[in-house]
């Protein structure tokens, strides 16, 4: 059977309307098109749904049982999975963009054999247990889940991620004999995500790179929380797929129509030159007595509601979450057939070995998350020792490494010029038909990547070429570090995953000069400081950024943001790489001191030079570099100690011209900023801000009288 077509321009509330009215018909006629069994099965699914949330009287049922029909059509017939080993590096890879339809997802996990998701599992939704494999929203940790979503368009934006390294690493790796990595990548979406900003440009994105191996489909039951789409959204989404790219297919009965929804996905994996866009129509609570309406998306349809939707589909209403043998036997088969694929893919890639072996001893390599041992070799072990901007001493560091190792990929949101992240012979990742009016082209082995001014975009789908398996390929974003806050989303879920993606982030002070406040970051800083998991480090020169980039590659399992500076910095002596590893280091040492200066990326040449001024004042100043938080705090009491000294009586200060707020934790007073900015060139903006050395040396020295007159100043934090 075909799939049904619908009208493109039927996409408002009338269709809430016209989908009640024809549920009764579509349900009659459901029985000419499903077997015996897969009427039982979609039938048995809904009402498992709907005892899940009922159990404890709360979660999200509606869109998981409109859905029904959908799953059965990927878990059953289409996608390439292996159940009993779900790490199977050439599997499909599936994401559920509209997160909190997440029971859809797990009992498709349960169903299909995934064996860490038992049935007491998952009966665990919205309980009070704490090892439960069923949180609100699908997270990347448990078996079967290849990122976590929630905030919505998230994981639309990471499944183009997965595609794009799906393309990567096809062109770098496979052969004409040999096809080691073929897998697709299936991305569920609903009304709420394709709202989303960050899906739109994602979206956009991967029609320009004509990802044929991707597929997003989108569950179009018109309703979100707050009532039908139409209240918010009345545009012909099919006319703006295309519009980007993509091909479209539409399904007019997604609640029953499996037949129809498995031969669009079979024509969307078959696809040689576009995503596919599959719009599928359907019913939210279809069978519950408040079908099509908003209110059976985020709550239980009541016990009364539920045991009638089991009478009309003649199933016992005492008997709960029930699983018939009918049921197991149609998702049996699955198991051995994933088995079947991993053989298969496993005697294929030692055939390649075999023809092939250094291509393949890398291609392992990668598989394995690992880098070339001598890597840090790759990275030079002095810089010129001319002043020299942070953000031109990170591309010397990192851009001899980025062109030997396939394991890097390099994007930035149109600010190629600016960020100094490219390096010789760079191949741009780009459909290789592309012809562009500047002249530059690419291909899919390309690992320098143009997202254009999609910062939002650029670092989820960071997230989903850091997710594709652990390390394998590591995402290195690069923009403004004021434009990172446009990207706080994804890096907070990167750093929610535990992802391994690299942030450049240059112009990260108010010496970034005369794009004025705008772009002179003030309060950013304290945000991803304070993210669980996130390194936030800020280099002082160009020692310490080769010691931010290896602390970076090295952190397995954690994003980091390098934050770097427009305007040179002088290089200092005393600076060392390894040290940035401890997140703060002694670097000028004074016995008797009567203060430590702390001194933050930019602004550590600063805190050097007001230690030489109250040197001439005889005021003896040790002075601490202290490029991350969250690293010192990962050291031990008696090495923080040692650092600060501020057990010895010994008051510190802190030199950053950001929002102090956290500062208090280290320091007992700070030269910090609580305004924004000011157009101004760089050093003409810390003369005004009182951060040049003068006036700071005036602020120190004033500082240190006040504490003398009221020793009580040592237990408040003190902003001058």
């Amino acid at each position: 059977m075909t799939p049904t077509q619908t009208n493109d321009t039927t996409e408002g509330g009338d269709n809430l309307v016209n989908g009640l009215k024809q549920e009764e018909e579509i349900e009659q006629s459901a029985v000419k098109r499903l077997s015996d069994e897969q009427d039982h099965v979609l039938k048995s699914f809904r009402l498992l749904i709907a005892d899940l949330c009922q159990q404890f009287n709360g979660g999200h049922p509606g869109g998981a049982i409109g859905m029904a029909a959908i799953g059965v059509a990927l878990w059953k017939y289409a996608m390439r999975y292996a159940p009993h080993t779900p790490t199977y590096f050439n599997r499909d890879r599936f994401v559920l963009s509209n997160g909190h339809t997440c029971l859809f997802q797990y009992t498709f996990l349960h169903l299909t054999g995934f064996k860490a998701m038992t049935l007491d599992q998952l009966k665990s939704y919205h309980s009070d247990r704490v090892d439960a494999l069923c949180p609100g929203h699908p997270e990347i940790e448990h078996e079967g889940i290849e990122v976590t979503t929630g905030p919505l368009g998230q994981g639309v934006a990471n499944a183009i991620g997965l595609a794009m390294a799906t393309k990567n690493l096809q062109a770098t790796y496979n052969k004409p004999d040999f096809d080691v990595v073929s897998n697709h990548t299936w991305c569920m979406t609903g009304d709420a995500c394709l709202q989303e900003g960050v899906a739109l440009e994602a979206i956009s994105f991967a029609g320009h790179l004509k990802l044929n191996n991707l597929t997003l489909i989108y569950d179009n039951n018109q309703v979100t929380c707050d009532g039908s789409v139409d209240l918010t959204n009345t545009e012909d989404i099919n006319a703006k797929m295309r519009a980007c790219g993509w091909d479209v297919i539409n399904i007019e009965d997604g609640c029953f129509d499996i037949e129809g929804i498995v031969e669009a996905l079979n024509k969307a994996r078959a696809s040689t030159d576009k995503p596919t866009f599959i719009n599928v129509r359907t019913i939210i609570g279809l069978g519950s007595a408040m079908a099509g309406d908003a209110v059976t998306h985020g709550q239980a349809f009541g016990a009364d509601d539920v045991a009638n939707m089991k009478k009309m589909y003649e199933f016992d209403p005492e008997v709960h979450f029930i699983i018939s043998e009918k049921m197991r036997k149609f998702f049996a088969d699955i198991p051995a057939r994933g088995q079947k694929l991993v053989q298969e893919w496993d005697k294929k890639v030692q055939q390649y070995a075999t023809k092939y072996p250094e291509l393949n001893a890398e291609f392992q390599q990668r598989i394995k998350g690992r880098l070339p041992e001598d890597w840090k070799e790759l990275i030079p072990s002095s810089f010129p020792d001319q002043p020299t901007a942070t953000r031109k001493a990170s591309g010397l560091v990192f851009n001899p490494l980025a062109g030997k190792v396939n394991s890097f990929m390099v994007g930035t949101a149109d600010l190629s010029p600016s960020v100094n992240m490219i390096w010789k012979d760079k191949v741009d990742f780009q459909h290789p038909d592309l012809k562009t009016a500047c002249g530059i082209t690419g291909n899919y082995s390309g690992r320098y990547i143009h997202y254009g001014v999609r910062e939002h975009a650029m670092c989820a789908i960071s997230n989903g070429l850091a997710a594709f398996a652990p390390n394998t390929i590591i995402p290195v974003t690069s923009s403004f570090f004021m434009f990172y806050i446009y990207a706080a989303a994804a890096v907070r879920m990167g750093a929610l995953q535990q992802l391994q993606v690299i942030h450049l982030a240059t112009h990260d002070s108010i010496g970034t000069g005369e794009d004025g406040p705008t772009h002179q970051p003030i309060e950013l800083a304290n945000l991803y400081r304070a993210m669980p998991t996130l390194l936030y480090i800020r280099p002082g020169d160009s020692e310490e950024t080769a010691g931010a980039w290896i602390t970076a590659i090295e952190a397995k399992n954690a994003p980091t943001i390098i934050s770097t500076s427009r305007h040179t910095l002088p290089q200092l002596p005393q600076t060392k790489r390894d040290s940035v590893a401890k997140g703060a280091y002694v670097l000028d040492e004074v016995e008797d001191a009567d203060v430590t200066l702390i001194g933050v990326g930019a602004e550590l040449s600063h805190a050097v030079g007001v230690a030489k001024e109250l040197k001439k004042k005889d005021i003896k100043a040790r002075v601490v570099s202290f490029p991350c938080q969250r690293l010192f705090e990962a050291q031990s009491l008696e090495y923080r100690r040692d650092t600060l000294r501020r057990h010895r009586g010994i008051p510190a200060i802190v030199i950053e011209p950001f929002a102090p707020n956290g500062w208090e934790r280290y320091a007992d007073a700070g030269a910090c900023m609580r305004r924004f900015g000011h157009s101004l060139p760089g050093k003409a903006a810390y003369k005004m801000f009182g951060f040049d050395v003068p006036s700071l040396t005036v602020k120190v020295e004033t500082y240190l009288q006040k504490v003398q007159e009221d020793p009580l100043l040592r237990g408040e934090f003190v902003d001058l």
